[in-house]
């Protein structure tokens, strides 16, 4: 098993919380939030890819900010979701 793969699953979900954190403090809206996690996307699959990166490549690169924003919508919510849920309505809505 790689051990970079749950570590990455835990990542995804401490920096969740750390974004759930700063909205519910104020510092940020959820709405700025989005934003810039929709730019980081962009950036992946458009802005900052090389021309050889396959498609794949691109949204391997995306896919982090599409865990980070399908986890703000859960908080937005009210729920609680787990890294399998997330990972499973990323690939759902690509």
């Amino acid at each position: 098993m790689n051990t970079a793969n749950p570590q990455l699953e835990g990542l995804y979900l401490a920096l969740s919380g750390v974004l759930d954190l700063l909205v519910q403090k104020g510092v940020l809206e959820r709405d700025e939030l989005r934003a810039a996690l929709a730019d980081a996307e962009a950036l992946a699959l458009d802005g900052g890819a090389l021309a050889s990166d396959s498609e794949s490549h691109r949204k391997a690169m995306a896919f982090p900010a599409r865990v980070l924003m399908m986890a703000l919508e859960s908080h937005a919510r009210g729920e609680q979701a787990d890294f399998r849920d997330l990972a499973r309505r990323v690939g759902l809505s690509t």
